[in-house]
Order: structure tokens, then sequence, then C-alpha cells
């Protein structure tokens, strides 16, 4: 059997609480799980700012509980201003994070639990700061594990993508202001009031602080691992999944990483792939304690002489917004880039895409700023409604290139990418590309996609804004992917003006003018030289008790109006942020629930987009209860955006702090 057991849980002590000390007086609140009656064993530490008493419990205790079975202390520290912990937190990834992170795994590695070899692993945050923390070479750092992470924080992340502004930038930032309006608990820190009211004092308003910084300056630069791969000395274990965000960080990171790494993508969102949704999900852990055992224990696990990139080909399935298990298979590249996959080259005709060179041509394309509503969500996180919808209502208002019916499938493998030559007759424009794969009735499954600010067309260091008329050559790479298109079926390139709500629209509503005699869609084919991997059924330690309290509930809804001509996107959940449920961590008394309502809404004019959010975060237990309610919204005119919020912080049923910001942003290139 791969891996550790799943021991019981006489066979793990748990800490609830224990506390690091920094050199500045700061004390980090962590909770440690370890092997019973065993000596000094390696350790392995995760690091994020989600409340390791109540915010991940639930992750946590099947996860750190698997580790301490098979050997290891595994450490979940709350940052420095979340959770329990000591201090503010002022931003994501600042240089104090690292510094904070440094000192607790010479601390840890200090221990007299622990032999002096520590590993870092984390998804999200916890796998961008895993990253950057590896690139601090600390001497006790023997080996990581990232997952749904980004190696380059402005191109890859839930601010920008393309230079185009995502309106997750806002999502996020209102999450950040309910998740980090939370107050320490009481049953840890008899300080937790003054503490609490501290942090709400010092609270910034996080998308304002993010959507200031609209170009690759030095505020992206700190914490991108990109700008320096050779800082990276320890091993690599780099994880993502198609219904992530963040996958094309895994192929960069097996490219240009020169320290030993391997690679495992799945058809997963983002989420850790023991609990993989869509499935199939798969032994993970057991796949990190081989990892850990390789080099933290100095064990021959095999891991080494397994292929560089393990990753899930999906097959075709009729496309919906909910998909809970892909169909397909995994498959190993013995070296990334493969030396199995090759280029195929389809020029573009007027409305077709051909084997061999571009055929002259040239077609226009103005899309309604609504075009996109059939995307899904820019993050998926594996529950129902979020995935891309059948794609023909969006190709209906692109400029659509297809083959003919292949006589072979097709197997990609990678990052497809497109070269155009286009002109525009404004100066701010974007451009949105997917790739799908359209069935004999019509229907069309979305593979990949890219957008882009056109002013980023030649880098987002320093935009440059179009000029009217002029043609401009354009390359874009889409989104990794990993599909088998079966005989029968068409490609599909689509190409389109906006994408709406996954970015904020261009400031123009912008005409492009193709050249199709000089336009190429190059497809990363893999060679069918078989390779399939197989990975065990998935394992875990045993769950924290929980009871639901309340069924949760989860709506996604598009309407277009006709008579007004503008479309509305609206995601609710109830219960919890993806529509879990008010839950209940039994064997501390805390009781969670989590409402929050996004809308969105655009007309014919660029400049009519508005976003709106409203949520609802409760906690407590009998004779403490808290809850935080924020409303956040953004608009935006020609020369700047108009971004406003407001929290209110609640004890019982007394309001006990209220926070407001108003803030005008320049527009710059958006």
């Amino acid at each position: 059997m791969r891996g550790g057991p799943v021991d019981e849980p006489d066979d793990v002590d748990i800490t609830e609480n224990l506390w690091i000390p920094l050199a500045d007086g700061t004390r980090l609140a962590a909770r440690m799980w370890r092997p019973r009656g065993a000596g000094p064993v390696p350790a392995v530490l995760e690091y994020i700012p989600y409340r390791k008493r109540d915010g991940t419990r639930g992750r946590d205790d099947p996860m750190h509980g698997f580790f301490a079975a098979a050997g290891y202390a595994a450490l979940r520290v709350d940052m420095r201003g979340s959770g329990d912990s000591d201090g503010l937190l002022h931003d994501e990834y600042l240089l104090q994070e690292q510094d904070d992170a440094l000192e607790v795994i010479a601390w840890m590695a200090a221990q007299p639990w622990c032999d002096g070899s520590v590993g870092m692993m984390g998804k999200s945050w916890g796998g961008f700061n895993a990253l950057q923390v590896a690139a601090r070479r600390p001497p006790a750092l023997k080996a990581i594990v990232t997952v749904c992470s980004t190696d380059d924080r402005f191109g890859d992340d839930i601010h920008f993508k393309g230079g185009c502004l995502l309106n997750d930038n806002l999502w996020w930032g209102a999450i950040m202001l309910a998740y980090q309006g939370r107050p320490p608990d009481p049953a840890i820190r008899p300080d937790w009031r003054e503490r609490w009211l501290e942090r709400l004092d010092a609270m910034p308003f996080w998308p304002a602080l993010w959507l200031a910084h609209q170009a690759r300056d030095d505020y992206w630069r700190h914490g991108s691992v990109c700008e320096d791969w050779g800082a990276i000395r320890c091993p690599v274990l780099a994880v993502g999944g198609w219904g992530d965000a963040y996958t094309d960080a895994v192929p960069r990171l097996m490219e240009h990483l020169t320290v030993p790494r391997r690679a495992l993508v799945g058809p997963w969102a983002h989420v850790y792939p023991q609990d993989g949704s869509p499935g199939p999900a798969i032994d993970f852990l057991g796949e990190c304690v081989r990892w850990w055992d390789q080099w933290l224990k100095g064990r021959d696990t095999g891991v080494m002489d397994e292929p560089a990139m393990r990753a899930f080909i999906e097959d075709w399935q009729a496309p919906s917004s909910t998909r809970l298990h892909a169909r397909g298979r995994f498959v190993g590249e013995a070296d990334w880039p493969s030396r199995a996959i090759h280029p195929r080259r389809f020029g573009l005709a007027p409305g077709r895409l051909v084997d061999g060179p571009p055929q002259p041509g040239a077609l226009s394309v103005r899309s309604p700023p609504w075009t996109g509503t059939g995307g899904g969500e820019w993050m998926g996180t594996g529950v129902p409604g979020e995935r891309p919808t059948d794609q023909r209502m969006d190709d209906g208002l692109s400029l659509c290139f297809d083959t003919e019916p292949l006589a072979e499938p097709i197997e990609i493998l990678g990052n497809p990418a497109v070269d155009l030559v286009l002109a525009s007759d404004r100066p701010q424009a974007q451009l949105a590309v997917r790739l799908c794969d359209v069935a004999p009735d019509g229907s069309s499954l979305r593979i990949s996609y890219a957008v882009l600010n056109l002013a980023h067309r030649d880098g987002s260091e320093e935009p440059r804004p179009l000029v009217p008329g002029e043609a401009a050559r354009v390359r874009i790479a889409l989104k990794m992917c990993g599909h088998r298109v079966p005989a029968g079926h068409r490609l599909r390139l689509a190409l389109s003006t906006a994408c709406w709500p996954l970015v904020w629209p261009a400031r123009d509503a912008a005409t492009l003018t193709v050249a199709c005699g000089d336009g190429l869609l190059a497809l990363p084919v893999r060679a069918d030289t078989g390779g399939e991997v197989s990975f065990g059924p998935p394992r875990h330690g045993p769950a924290a008790p929980t009871t639901v309290l309340a069924e949760g509930r989860a709506a996604r809804r598009v309407a277009l109006d006709l008579l007004a001509d503008t479309a509305t996107v609206v995601t609710e959940a109830e219960g919890g942020l993806f529509g879990e449920g008010a839950m209940r961590f039994d064997d501390i008394g805390t009781e969670l629930s989590h409402d929050l309502t996004r809308t969105l809404t655009v007309g014919r004019d660029p400049l009519s987009a508005e976003t709106r959010i409203v949520q609802r975060y409760a906690m407590g237990r009998d004779g403490w209860r808290i809850r935080i309610e924020t409303e956040t919204a953004m608009r935006g005119d020609a020369d700047s955006f108009t971004i406003e919020g407001e929290l209110r912080a609640y004890e019982g049923d007394a309001l006990v702090r209220t926070r407001a910001w108003h803030e005008r942003i320049p527009r710059g290139d958006l």
C-alpha cells in the first residue's frame, strides 16, 4: 500500500493550540498533530490566514491527522494577524509573512519532537507562500508541495488575467473583509475582544489595495517566484486541476525549476485532490507521504522514477454547469516539456480552421459587453453550477473558425496558442479566445480559453494602447488543458471582444478586424503512446466531528433584459460560501454560517458595468456570538473606478464597529 496507514485517533496526539514565539515578541498560534509515542520525527508546515481553530478545521483534521499517523509532526499555523495569532495582517504575501515563516521553520526544526527536517505544503495562499518561502532557502526546509498556486502574482492571480481586471478581485476582497473581521477565539485568548477591535480598526480595504496596481510593477514582482527560478533550491511537487484557475503555474514550474520536481494535474477544481471534485479523487495524501518520505526521511520511494508530469486527459462530456465526475484517464510524460508532444497548426480561413497555411480574408467582430455569460466561474471549487455551460450562445456573439469533422481523434496536453494580426478602431480593447470541442449535434464544450487586454499585448510592465486602424501582431497562450477530441467532432476557435462577468469590460466598445491570412492556431498534440498511470482511492485521517445545522442553498442565474438591453448575473450562497450549509464543529462547540450574494450587471455601454456583493458571516457558541456584515460595490467611468465598502461588526446584537470606504482609482489602460 502506498503512503502511510490511516490510524485510529488513539495513535495521534493533537495539541489544540500552541504558541510559536517570534523575535519581535509576536506569538503565532498553531495546531499540531503528532504520532503518539514517537521520538523526534520530520515536521510538515501549513501556514495560512484562514483560522486553524475553526476556518479550516474540517479539512485539517483528516489531512494532518493522516500525516501524523504516517510518522510526521504536522503543524497548521495561523499567520500574523489572523486566527488566534498576535499582530495585524496588512496585505497578501508581504515580506513580513515570509520572514515570520523562516522563524517558524527554524523553531520547528529546533523542537525536541522534530528531527530537524521540515517540509512545507499548502493550497492557494499556502501554495503561494510555500514557493515564496522555498525561494528564501531556510536551511531546515527540505521539500515542498504546492497545490493550486501561482508563480506570477500579476499575470496569474485572482486580481488580473492577461492584463484584464478580474471581477473576482472585488469578490475576494469582500470575502477578506469578512474573514479578517473575525475575532480570535475566547477559549484560546482571554484578550480576544481587544485584539478583535484592533484588527477591525486596522482593516485595509482589500480590493482597492490591489486595484491600484494595474500593471506589472514591483508590488506584483515581490512574491512572484518566476522572477528568479534559481532561488528555489529544494524539491518541489506542483499540483493543479483543470477546473482550477492556477493550472498554468504547474508546467512553468516544471520547465524552469532546476531542482528535483514532479507535477500532477487532475480534473479537479480549487480543492486538495484527496477531496477532488470533479472526481476521480485520488490517494493524494499517500502521494504526499511518499514525497515527504523521499526528501524528509531519506527513503527511496520511487517518486523520481515516475513520470515528470502526470495529467488527466478528459474525454468528451456534454457541456453542463455541473460536473461531479470527469471521464478520461491519467497519463504520464517522462519529461516536461514533453518530447512526445508536438504542435499541430491550423491556419485561419474566413470562418474555418484549415490544415495548412492561413488563407486570405478579413473579418470583424464587436461583441455585446455581456458576451461570456456561459463561461462559468473564474475559479471553480467543485460545487454545482460553476462550470462553463454550452458555449453556443457565446459562440453566436463571437467570430468563430471551425475545422471540418475530424477524421481521427486529437489528444491535446499543454497550452494551445493563437497567433493573430488584428486592428482595432479604438485604443482600448479586449480579446477573449475560446477553444471548443463541437459535437455533431452542435453542442459546444469549452476546452480552454484566454483573455487579453490588448494594451498588454507586448507585456504588462509598460502597457501601450492600440493605435486605431494600425495592425498589431498578437500571440496568446491559452490555459493549459488535457482533452481528447473524438473523431467526427469539430474544433472551434471563438474570438470575442468581451468576457463578462469573468473580467471587467474594456473602456471602449471596440471593433476588431482579424486578418485571416496571418492567423494560426497551434495545438500541443500528444502522441498516443499509452503511458497510463493510476492512483489508489482517496484515504484520510479521522474527520472532525461536525453537525449540519441548516441545509445550504446555492443559485446562479443569468438574465437578459430585452427592453433595457442589460445582462445581469447573480450568484447566491446560503449557509456556506458555496452553499454548503451552516454547521457546528462539535468538539469545540463553534457554529458557522456564511451567506453571500453577488450581482453583476452590464448594458450595451461598457461603462455601464456595475457589481455589488452583500454578505453575512456569523459564528459563535452559547455565551459568545459575533456577526460580520459587509456591502461592497464597484463601477467605472472613462477615467476612474469607484469602489465602495462598508463593514459592520456585531457582538451578539450590539454593533461594536463600523468601517466605511469610498475610493476613486485612476483607470489606467484597463
